[in-house]
Formats: C-alpha cells, sequence, structure tokens
C-alpha cells in the first residue's frame, strides 16, 4: 500500500479580514514596541512626546493671552526638540514611532 502524498489547500488572501484592535490593546502593543527598540530611539520618541505635550499646552496659552517671553522662549525650545527628535528618527528610518500611518 502506497502512501499518497495530497497537496495542502492553497491558502486564501485574508488581507483586511481581520477586526481592528481594541484600543487597550494597540496602546499596549505600542507600548512593547517602544520597550524594545534602542535605548537611543527610546530617547528620541520620549523627547518627542515631552516636547510635543509642552508645545500644546503653550499652544492652548496663546489661545486665551499673550505669551511672556519666557513661555515664548519655553514655545520655541519644545519646537526644536520636536524637530531635533523628529530628525533623529527620521536617520534611523522610525518616523513611524511618532507619526499616524
Amino acid at each position: 500500500m502506497a502512501t499518497q502524498i495530497v497537496p495542502a489547500p492553497e491558502r486564501a488572501d485574508h488581507q483586511g479580514d481581520t477586526a481592528p484592535l481594541p484600543p487597550a490593546a494597540s496602546a499596549a502593543l505600542a507600548r512593547l514596541e517602544l520597550a524594545l527598540l534602542p535605548l537611543d530611539l527610546v530617547r528620541a520618541v520620549t523627547r518627542y512626546k515631552v516636547a510635543s505635550a509642552r508645545t500644546a499646552e503653550l499652544s492652548h496659552l496663546m489661545d486665551s493671552r499673550n505669551l511672556s517671553g519666557a513661555e515664548f522662549n519655553a514655545l520655541f525650545d519644545a519646537q526644536a526638540a520636536m524637530a531635533g527628535a523628529r530628525a533623529e528618527l527620521k536617520d534611523a528610518g522610525r518616523l513611524d514611532l511618532i507619526e499616524v500611518a
């Protein structure tokens, strides 16, 4: 009695057939990915996020009043930090860590 080899069924293309991750799972996956990055990229992402939050805070103040000189300088510094961190991530080919795809 000979063994008959039966080919496996061909795999169907299931792109887009899965449901999106829930927000909590997506956030957990992002934290895991960040934890596995080289330290210099983790620092660049952290600098970008902190500077982005500070920029948003100071920009919100501009909606209601003029910024003081110190606040204006802080806004300039935060934007410069964001630009530097973004350039570092661009050089590493990892802008996906700070920008929406």
